[in-house]
């Protein structure tokens, strides 16, 4: 179904006779700083979920609307948000996703404003969150509302809605709320809002992201530290073999090497080497890595990224032999390949690149399976007609190089429901980095594009 013209007319004018309001809100839980981290306050998470609840049962679409926690080995998750409203007359039933909590600020010295204070700037709004991810809690609200200014408060689209408070934490209790309130949540089509864009005026959906396999491991050579000048050049201490181990996982052109990942192919787009530098910030001097198209080593390849190391800081160096050393690696992987035998081969890998018969001693570990989105339905079509309606230009398929992990629940607990991951930032919105931010013009678009996605479900009958 492709919307009309007087339709696209309305709803654009509904949006824009609403805009500032929604703005105002987004402000407001921008100032929030609800994370779902140990270290930090629980009270501002539940002060994020509470105002976002207020925002829902103020539209009055909802019977209820209910803040609700899931517990996983005893132990309690974060607030979510949840709300259904059945659908009437044989209409589809749309799930709308996306998260309230935010990752920490970081370090303050490298924000150009408050993180927590939301900013106007040069046709954006900064601010911790302000893209990931509550400016997609804010786009759904829109589109809701705009779906009863225009179709009336009886509509008969069926509509929950799931605003989770744990994503930035790893959504540990999604599996569990997922369980525990699937009759609410059951959907023939669920959006999850938390991609992006190819840019503010070209729209994309999302159609396949990497897995991730995460892990960490120590290396010991030693019982305990010794001085380095009295044993050194005859006893290995830990960082030898750990350096070794880790220049094991790229080969020379920068290739992740561990043998056996799968790859999958992409269609090329117009991304060149100067748009990854400029959206990477990558230093002149400093060459691209792997082989292959750039969509292919962002989205089709297997990546791999060292995320930490414990060891003494140059501030605190001494002259020592270091008895261990641990390391934490993040590997995503590529659609189709299945996380238990990716993480196998990274072991695999790791004890097999290991010198000297150090020991390797594996602990905590994280898998995510990735996603490719089937292309098939009619959701899918009627999708790109809404985002095609509303930015103005053709849509974009688009892979994502990072993961969703929680993504892989949602196909096994409702495997008949169509998914679309959608999403309101742009390559700038430096969603998890400082000076995180959303473009004021691609968020006005992806609100159009989901209200007049709301409206075409409401005049079709349920597949």
């Amino acid at each position: 179904m492709t919307p009309k013209p007087d339709l696209i007319e309305k709803v654009r004018q509904q949006v824009d006779l609403d805009f500032s309001q929604r703005i105002a809100s987004l402000g407001k839980l921008v100032r929030i700083p609800g994370i779902a981290w140990d270290a930090f306050d629980a009270n501002d998470l539940e002060r994020s979920a509470e105002a976002v609840a207020q925002l829902f049962e103020d539209s009055g679409v909802f019977p209820e609307v209910e803040i609700k926690r899931a517990s996983v080995d005893g132990i309690s998750g974060a607030p979510a948000i949840l709300a259904s409203r059945p659908a009437k007359n044989g209409k589809p039933h749309i799930l709308l996703y996306a998260h309230h909590d935010v990752q920490p600020p970081g370090d303050d010295k490298e924000w150009l404003t408050p993180a927590f204070e939301p900013t106007a700037k040069d046709g954006r709004i900064y601010g911790r969150g302000a893209a990931d991810d509550k400016a997609g809690v804010i786009a759904h609200l829109t589109a809701i509302e705009t779906l009863k200014a225009i179709a009336g408060t009886d509509f008969d689209l069926g509509l929950s809605i799931f605003i989770e408070g744990e994503e930035e934490a790893g959504s540990r209790t999604f599996r569990a709320f997922l369980d525990e309130n699937k009759d609410k949540l059951a959907a023939d089509v669920i959006i999850v809002a938390d991609s992006m864009n190819w840019s503010p005026e070209v729209p994309a959906l999302t159609v396949s992201l990497r897995g991730v396999v995460a892990i960490d491991f120590k290396i010991r050579t030693m019982e305990h530290a010794v001085h380095s000048g009295m044993f050194g050049g005859a006893i290995p201490d830990a960082m030898i073999p750990m350096v070794k181990v880790l220049n094991s996982l790229h080969d020379d052109k920068g290739n992740v090497a561990i043998q056996g990942l799968k790859t999958y192919k992409f269609e090329d787009l117009p991304y060149t080497d100067a748009n990854l530098r400029s959206d990477s910030s990558l230093l002149a001097q400093v060459s691209q890595i792997g082989d292959g198209g750039l969509m292919d080593r962002l989205w089709g390849k297997p990546s791999l990224t060292v995320i930490g190391i414990d060891f003494p800081s140059v501030a605190m160096a001494s002259n020592t032999l270091l008895p261990s050393v641990s390391a934490a690696v993040s590997l995503r992987i590529a659609p189709g390949q299945d996380p238990q035998e990716a993480l196998e081969l990274l072991k695999a890998h790791i004890l097999g690149n290991v010198p000297f018969g150090a020991v390797v001693e594996f602990g905590e570990f994280e898998t995510g399976k990735p996603f490719m989105s089937d292309a098939s339905g009619w959701a899918q079509n009627m999708a790109k007609n809404s985002l095609e309606a509303a930015f103005g230009n053709p849509t974009v398929d688009i892979g994502i190089g990072g993961s969703i992990p929680f993504i892989a629940d949602l196909t096994e607990v409702f495997p008949d429901a169509q998914i679309l991951v959608t999403g309101v930032e742009d390559a700038d919105s430096r969603a998890h980095s400082p000076n995180e931010s959303v473009h004021l013009v691609g968020l006005k678009n992806a609100m159009v594009a989901e209200a007049l996605f709301l409206l075409s479900g409401n005049e079709l009958q349920s597949e």
